[in-house]
């Protein structure tokens, strides 16, 4: 996140430097996804899927749990991270704490999805990550087209008919802006589970809306100067993983920077992880991306990218402004989880929401949550997952 690479990297320097030879800290900050599977001794496989754009987006998948009695005809579920994020953001608590791990071993067939443009998903069947036009797209794509392309395939390698779909914060807007757009889509989902759901942003507080108040500057900056990609992985997230964070206090300075962005619940967070939150994440997104959300702050609408001007919105919509994703229109059966002390998904907006969707089942809010905590909370093996699985196994097919 940009806020938080900038501050520490104002502590990096201050320190003069930090050599890194000889510092190796935690091996799951040097894995990726499917090698962080196997370390905990899950079964574990890569995927690949083309969308119809051409966009080639890994997916992972833990097919079933430890000593599971049966290995065939699981019930499926796929796991769809926030923004910034990557499908290490299910395995990077410990296994009794990560999600991906707790529906393995609970019997469900799990899948890991990946939107264009992070760290899994940065490959193309005609262009290149360093040019332009492979960053033009924003949660448009990854909704209509990433979201449509993983749901197809996952079920043609499993010969379901349908599956569960789990999202947190940006991976909710995927689908409440697919399900509502594609009824085909919506038809092979059993149940849609939001984690922090996120539609309209209009009450969004922190340092996230403050970026957002400036999205123009932002894409006029990363326009001229940068190639349309927003925080990458990169070498500097390891020096943050391996070096900054673990040093004696500035721990709880990399924990205070996430609520800054997230909101407030410094007792659920595991400081130890730090570091390997911190090697995982951010995973890259586009610049685009990043200013969609920002025109959603500003207008208070849940709608598609602005172009900007009648005539351009005309030229990609046929209409002088971008069309609004209908929720009312969602077929598919939602349970949502939200947090009151959540910053991104702000119990506002949340309010707004729920009361539009017209098949929702099921809404179980946690009064001291923030946003990282449906996916890095200490408790949330017993406070959360516990229910989310609940709700799972009344649909599961």
């Amino acid at each position: 996140m940009l806020l938080s690479k900038l501050l520490l990297s104002i502590v990096f320097i201050s320190m003069g430097g930090v050599h890194t030879s000889g510092v190796h800290g935690d091996p799951e900050e040097h894995m990726n996804a499917y090698q962080l599977i196997t370390s905990k001794g899950y079964p574990a496989q890569d995927h690949w899927v083309t969308t119809e754009d051409g966009y080639i987006l890994g997916l992972q998948r833990i097919p079933y749990g430890l000593n599971s009695k049966t290995r065939t005809s699981l019930p499926v579920v796929l796991l769809q991270h926030g923004i910034l994020g990557s499908s290490a953001d299910w395995l990077t608590n410990l296994a009794n704490e990560s999600l991906a791990y707790i529906l393995a071993n609970a019997g469900w067939d799990v899948w890991l999805g990946n939107i264009r443009g992070n760290i899994y998903s940065r490959n193309h069947t005609s262009l290149k990550p360093s040019q332009k036009e492979f960053w033009n797209f924003s949660f448009d794509e990854h909704a209509l087209k990433d979201l449509p392309a993983m749901v197809n395939y996952i079920l043609s390698v499993t010969g379901k008919t349908q599956l569960s779909y789990v999202g947190h914060s940006q991976g909710t807007t995927m689908g409440f802006a697919g399900f509502s757009t594609l009824p085909d889509l919506a038809d092979k989902v059993n149940l849609f589970v939001a984690l922090a759901p996120v539609a309209t942003v209009h009450h969004i507080k922190g340092a996230v809306s403050f970026i957002a108040g400036y999205y123009k500057e932002l894409d006029f900056l990363f326009t001229l100067f940068g190639d349309g990609e927003f925080l990458p992985d990169d070498d500097f997230n390891k020096i943050l993983a391996n070096v900054v964070c673990p040093l004696p206090g500035v721990d709880e300075i990399c924990g205070n920077l996430l609520f800054l962005v997230c909101g407030f619940d410094e007792k659920n967070m595991n400081f130890s992880r730090l570091p390997v939150y911190a090697a995982h994440t951010p995973a890259g997104t586009s610049v685009k991306d990043i200013v969609h959300y920002g025109q959603e702050v500003k207008s208070g609408k849940f709608c598609m990218y602005d172009y900007g001007t009648a005539s351009a919105n005309k030229a990609h919509y046929g209409q002088a402004t971008p069309p609004n994703y209908d929720v009312t229109k969602m077929t598919v059966a939602t349970a949502t989880f939200s947090g009151g002390n959540d910053w991104v998904a702000d119990p506002t907006d949340v309010s707004e929401l729920l009361p539009k969707l017209p098949h929702h089942v099921y809404h179980h809010n946690i009064d001291y949550y923030e946003h990282l905590d449906f996916i890095w909370g200490l408790d949330a093996n017993v406070k959360l997952y516990p229910r989310v699985i609940d709700e799972l196994n009344k649909y599961k097919v």
